[in-house]
């Protein structure tokens, strides 16, 4: 397996729990699990990815900007997660923020695996793509 394979298999968890999410209603106990299982997933998914897949591409000039902008959106994903904890489950303005942040995760996840991706390619030695995987994936079992 490659850093690729393991990414985009996270990014397919990521979609499903927003796919889920925003057909939940109110204040409900799987709203809430699938709220905390998502956050899991895009907190534990930002940190190993930043640190198995952009920091090594940040030192590439082909990949610095992309790399850049990843990291950026992250940002703008955790204040949105951070958004949802402070609104009321059972808000309308909870639905609407869920899907504000599933708008974003998902062009955040097009984004890395139409452009950067085929970029990261390029850069990254097929040795490096595997041993990043390893390191990807142990640092995701671990949260």
């Amino acid at each position: 397996m490659d850093i690729f394979t393991a990414l985009r298999d996270d990014h397919d968890k990521q979609r499903h729990l927003m796919k889920v999410l925003v057909e939940t209603e109110g204040n409900s106990p799987s709203r809430a699990m699938f709220f905390s299982d998502l956050k899991d997933q895009l907190e534990g998914h930002a940190v190993a990815e930043e640190r198995f897949f952009y920091a090594p591409l940040i030192a590439d000039d082909k990949s610095i900007d992309l790399s850049r902008h990843g990291i950026a959106e992250h940002h703008q994903i955790d204040k949105l997660v951070a958004k949802l904890e402070e609104t009321d489950m059972s808000s309308p303005n909870w639905l609407k923020t869920m899907k504000e942040l599933q708008h974003k995760v998902l062009h955040h996840l097009e984004e890395e695996e139409r452009e950067f991706f085929p970029i990261a390619g390029k850069v990254l030695a097929k040795q490096e793509k595997q041993s990043l995987a390893k390191d990807y994936e142990a640092e995701m079992a671990e949260q």
